[in-house]
């Protein structure tokens, strides 16, 4: 449709804005009326004809064409990436570059952008449904295994290229090293003071067997939630437990009272042992205070023999006479008659006196 040349200066659709003078039709007192759309659209592509070179038809729906086309590849070769997140590019469907978090351009559709959310912990849970998780233990019992699996994806490239189900594998390989770990450890082990121990090494297992299939998954951690038997005999379980329980309790009373007899012997062996040292001190003070007398003395009477000799008779006297009974009798010189004296009546006497003994004369 050719161009309107005959607007003058009343715009470029011809006359006023929407197609009328500022005031509206001449004669007319009503305001402007409402465009029309499609006289809009005409008019348009009639100045857009008249913009480009030559002004031919087909040349010019072309150029709209490729501009179009152009914008299309510029819109959808624009991509963000969050920043939990990295970008694998792929040019023709093969891996081309990892790109950080940020804006980044791509030439669509010869390139395309892969976001993988290499921050985020993902869980996969092992165990949870009927039966999944029973496993044969070292010493031939049925264990029921439930546990957790956290893993985080450290190389995008080997994430997208090398495994197609990611998640699969991991569960896969989680659950194969569980049940190598729980084969070759006693089902009581396992229960009680194994676990730390087998969620370790299933960890170790796991990621060794991840890395040697590049799968680009890191094992963070892994958590035993439950180890116990099956559910048919589990009371009968919960039954050993408490005989195992009360056993143990029995021992341990049993444990306490032999500690306690033990610490008061070895307290009343003490104590014979601190009285026999005593005794033991007292005698050697004593024998040796008896021989320093005995020196001392023997001293004096390398001096004075006679003097120390009669010193020591007359002390032998006096210690003999004085544990001994004695009666004193006083009296004249005899007339030639024996006086009888009842000496076992006075002993006897004296026994129960107290008395002392009275002298008797004759």
């Amino acid at each position: 449709m050719p161009w309107n040349k005959d607007g003058g200066g009343k715009g470029p659709w011809g006359q006023g804005p929407w197609g009328q003078g500022p005031g509206g039709p001449q004669g007319g007192g009503r305001g402007p009326t409402p465009p029309d759309l499609d006289e809009l659209i005409r008019r348009g592509q009639d100045s857009l004809k008249n913009i480009l070179p030559g002004g031919a038809g087909g040349r010019s729906t072309w150029v709209i064409f490729i501009l179009a086309v152009l914008a299309l590849i510029a819109f959808n070769s624009i991509y963000q990436v969050q920043a939990d997140e990295r970008g694998v590019v792929l040019r023709l469907g093969s891996y081309a570059r990892t790109v950080n978090p940020g804006l980044h351009f791509a030439i669509w559709p010869v390139e395309t952008l892969e976001t993988v959310r290499v921050e985020a912990e993902n869980q996969t849970a092992i165990g949870a449904t009927a039966n999944e998780g029973l496993m044969l233990a070292g010493d031939q019992n049925l264990v029921d295994i439930r546990f957790t699996v956290l893993w985080k994806i450290k190389n995008p490239e080997e994430y997208l290229f090398n495994v197609s189900d990611q998640e699969k594998l991991v569960r896969v390989v989680a659950e194969s090293a569980m049940r190598e770990i729980v084969g070759r450890t006693p089902a009581e082990e396992v229960r009680t003071t194994g676990r730390l121990a087998a969620q370790d090494q299933v960890m170790n297992i796991a990621q060794t067997t991840l890395d040697s299939y590049s799968a680009g998954v890191l094992i963070t951690g892994l958590k035993l939630e439950k180890a116990d038997p099956p559910q048919e005999v589990l009371d009968a379980f919960e039954e050993v437990q408490r005989a195992e329980q009360d056993q143990a309790r029995s021992i341990n009373e049993a444990d306490q009272y032999a500690n306690q007899r033990r610490r008061l012997v070895e307290g009343e062996a003490a104590k014979v042992v601190e009285d026999a040292k005593g005794y033991k001190a007292r005698v050697v003070l004593e024998a040796q205070g008896e021989a320093q007398r005995f020196l001392s003395v023997y001293d004096q009477y390398k001096n004075a023999k006679d003097v120390t000799r009669q010193r020591i008779f007359l002390e032998t006297l006096e210690d003999i006479l004085a544990q001994s009974n004695k009666i004193i009798i006083e009296g004249g010189e005899g007339q030639g008659v024996v006086p009888y004296l009842p000496l076992p009546e006075i002993q006897k006497r004296e026994g129960n006196s107290t008395v002392p003994a009275q002298g008797a004369n004759q």
